[in-house]
């Protein structure tokens, strides 16, 4: 009995990774092994890059409303403490935003801290 082999799926398993990573340098866009493991290191660095954005973003804000409240001589942990004690529950994407796009909406929120 001859040995039955599926060639047409393995070719096309190896193709759909072999254009996914069309475009990298060297070995890395033909070469079977190396396209498979520079496939497979880039979903991990996807699946990472996911969980910094989230960070980032956090932290962009944090500096976009800092920057904002030190105007009104005051400093960001002393402002967050204080929209706490006053039950004002803002989050930090809306205030950088409103900081960045609408100042006198930002104003009025530090003067009701005060």
């Amino acid at each position: 009995m001859p040995r039955s082999v599926n060639a047409v799926a393995s070719k096309a398993r190896r193709k759909k990774i072999l254009d996914r990573v069309k475009g990298q340098w060297g070995r890395r866009k033909n070469v079977w092994t190396v396209a498979k493991n520079a496939y497979e290191k880039s979903l991990t660095y996807a699946y990472v890059g996911r969980k910094l954005k989230k960070r980032d973003y956090r932290s962009l804000w944090i500096q976009r409303i800092n920057a904002a409240v030190r105007e009104y001589d005051m400093s960001y942990s002393v402002f967050m403490g204080k929209l706490k004690e006053n039950n004002i529950e803002i989050n930090r994407k809306v205030l950088a935003d409103l900081a960045m796009n609408n100042p006198e909406a930002f104003k009025a929120i530090v003067e009701k801290v005060k």
